[in-house]
C-alpha cells in the first residue's frame, strides 16, 4: 500500500504575550538537532486556517521518525500540529492530522478539498 506522504508539516502554536520565549527555545533545538527541516516564519497572529500565532517546520519523510517522537517529548507545553502533506490541503490538516496537546480549531473553509 503507498502512503503517497510526500512529506511533514509540524505547526507550532504560540501565544506571543506568554509562550513566545517556549516556542523559541523549541525551534532553535529543532533546528540545530534536525538541520534539513525547513523552519518557517514567526506569524504573531492567526494565518490561514490556524486560529493563533504560529511558525511551522516543514520536513521530509525520512525525518519522521525521529523528528515526531522528539517534538511529542520536547513540546514544551506547546500545541502543534503535525500533518502529511498528500496534496489534499483539508484532509492533511483535519482528517490525517496528528495533535500534540489540545487540538485547536482550523477554519477549514479556507483550505481547498
Amino acid at each position: 500500500m503507498e502512503s503517497g506522504i510526500t512529506g511533514w508539516h509540524a505547526h507550532v502554536y504560540y501565544d506571543p504575550a506568554t509562550t513566545r520565549e517556549e516556542a523559541a527555545v523549541l525551534r532553535e533545538a529543532i533546528g540545530a538537532q534536525f538541520p534539513d527541516a525547513v523552519l518557517g516564519r514567526w506569524h504573531d497572529r492567526p494565518v490561514g486556517p490556524h486560529p493563533s500565532a504560529m511558525y511551522q517546520v516543514a520536513f521530509g519523510v525520512a525525518l519522521f521518525p525521529a523528528l515526531a517522537p522528539f517534538l511529542a517529548l520536547n513540546r514544551r507545553g506547546l500545541t502543534v500540529l503535525l500533518h502529511p502533506e498528500t496534496g489534499r490541503q483539508r484532509a492533511d490538516h483535519t482528517a490525517h492530522a496528528l495533535w500534540m496537546g489540545a487540538v485547536l480549531p482550523l477554519d477549514i473553509g479556507v483550505l481547498p478539498e
